[in-house]
């Protein structure tokens, strides 16, 4: 396959092509506010024009599906839609896989949701086009975190010093793993305030912690009256520093930039919502948010109260006018329609690929232990392979939704043993042949696969 850029992770992107992305944004946002430029189509030296996007969306959307679709109508391009699977052919029982290998002929770029986690890198595995993840699952959305980040800065923040509140479902929603890993490499300080059983999930939790160095400091050593505010995470000046008590964190008492406000993520949760939290006046009125931004990627269902929209601190709004700015820039580099600036192309579209070190049939040894993620799909699930990245020894992660996997067993094909100690097989692991891996010693030994004499005999004293 031809080497292409998909953007199916915000860590797909460097910060510093994220800042890219940001100051193409920066001159659309000029052209679109000029009243002197005719039919709002940019005059810029990207030129659209010739090129098509192809929106597939898999469930209903309102601003992301219009914004890319517009922001490739102000570039001078086409756009096509899917926007209905119960009217395409996704009806009639065929694959995600097929849909993007056939629609890779109608398109230049393909903008992809799902509500499958990891749909987005099945999608870019199979196209022959740019893909870019418009919201998998529970996974991420990294464009709305390119809108979100880009909102802060024409807010007048600093994404580097940010001190910023996160509330809602932590766990549910996939603009907030996005945006905390985004906030994490700009070095923000994040506080966040899940609603009673919606945090962080471990996997992403784990991230920001060991590969961001994004520590979690207790509430009480912070903020003791406030007890709407569950953590702090507080980015290290150095890798592997842990972060301790500094005057940044006193600081938090008395300001907060940003409050990022979630709703309730209804479609991903089997019961209602219990004691989740509400924005109004009231809660804003403390001091520490007088010169706060407040920030939603939309829509609200009563998590934020409609009497914010008159004030100042708002900017909900224009944070959805913001991405069509956005998605031009993105779109303009991912297509390389302007030759001065570009995203770097990677062979096979990947930059994970290089770190593969499990890739195997899907009925073969273990497999992601997310039940969202689309290798379990009835249907997509026969085109995904068991395919896991080693992020160390004892830490597998799913190339498609990036789950982890923290308990498992290995075993080595020539020998047909399996040890519960990985480290044993580390030397096998790094060479990347003649293993595979189980979800415990049952699976194992169900395959065919035994312990060696030796750890039988250490195992049965």
């Amino acid at each position: 396959m031809q080497d292409l850029r998909h953007v199916t992770s915000i860590n797909d992107l460097t910060v510093d092509e994220i800042e890219t992305i940001f100051s193409e944004a920066a001159k659309y946002l000029r052209e679109l506010r000029d009243p002197q430029l005719p039919h709002r189509i940019s005059r810029s030296i990207a030129d659209g024009a010739g090129c098509i996007l192809a929106t597939l969306f898999y469930e209903p959307s309102t601003r992301t599906r219009l914004s890319f679709e517009s922001a490739m109508l102000r570039l001078g391009g086409k756009s096509i839609s899917s926007a209905d699977p119960a009217t395409s052919s996704a009806a009639k029982g065929e694959s995600l896989a097929d849909t993007v290998r056939v629609a890779s002929n109608y398109a230049d770029v393909l903008v992809i949701r799902h509500p499958r986690d990891g749909a987005a890198k099945l999608a870019a595995t199979y196209a022959s086009v740019p893909v870019v993840n418009a919201g998998d699952g529970a996974h991420e959305h990294p464009t709305q975190t390119l809108c979100d980040l880009f909102t802060l800065l024409q807010e007048g923040k600093n994404l580097k010093h940010l001190n910023i509140a996160i509330s809602g479902d932590l766990k549910g929603s996939r603009t907030i793993h996005s945006f905390v890993y985004a906030l994490a490499r700009f070095g923000a300080n994040i506080m966040l305030m899940p609603a009673k059983g919606m945090e962080l999930p471990e996997h992403v939790d784990w991230r920001l912690r060991h590969e961001l160095n994004c520590y979690a400091v207790p509430r009480a050593h912070y903020e003791k009256d406030n007890a709407s505010v569950d953590v702090l995470y507080m980015t290290a000046d150095k890798p592997h520093q842990l972060s301790l008590i500094s005057d940044v964190e006193i600081k938090l008492r008395k300001n907060i930039d940003a409050m990022y406000v979630t709703r309730f993520q209804k479609e991903r949760w089997d019961e209602s919502s219990q004691d989740y939290p509400t924005i109004d006046q009231r809660f804003l009125k403390d001091k520490k948010f007088s010169k706060t931004s407040l920030l939603h990627p939309l829509p609200r269902v009563g998590e934020l109260d409609i009497a914010l929209d008159s004030d100042r601190r708002a900017a909900y709004f224009r944070q959805a006018a913001f991405g069509v700015p956005i998605r031009m820039a993105l779109v303009a580099l991912v297509l390389g329609l302007n030759r001065d600036r570009t995203l770097q192309k990677y062979p096979g579209g990947f930059r994970a690929e290089e770190h593969l070190i499990y890739d195997q049939p899907s009925n073969v040894g273990i497999g992601c232990a997310n039940k969202n993620c689309i290798v379990h799909d009835p249907l997509d699930g026969k085109y995904a392979r068991n395919r896991f990245q080693l992020v160390d020894v004892h830490r597998l992660r799913c190339f498609y939704c990036e789950t982890d996997i923290a308990d498992f067993v290995v075993g080595n094909k020539k020998s047909r043993h399996y040890d519960t100690d990985v480290s044993r097989l580390e030397e096998a692991l790094r060479r990347e042949r003649d293993v595979v891996f189980f979800s415990n010693a049952a699976g194992a030994e169900a395959a065919g696969y035994s312990l060696p004499k030796r750890r039988r005999k250490t195992a049965g004293a």
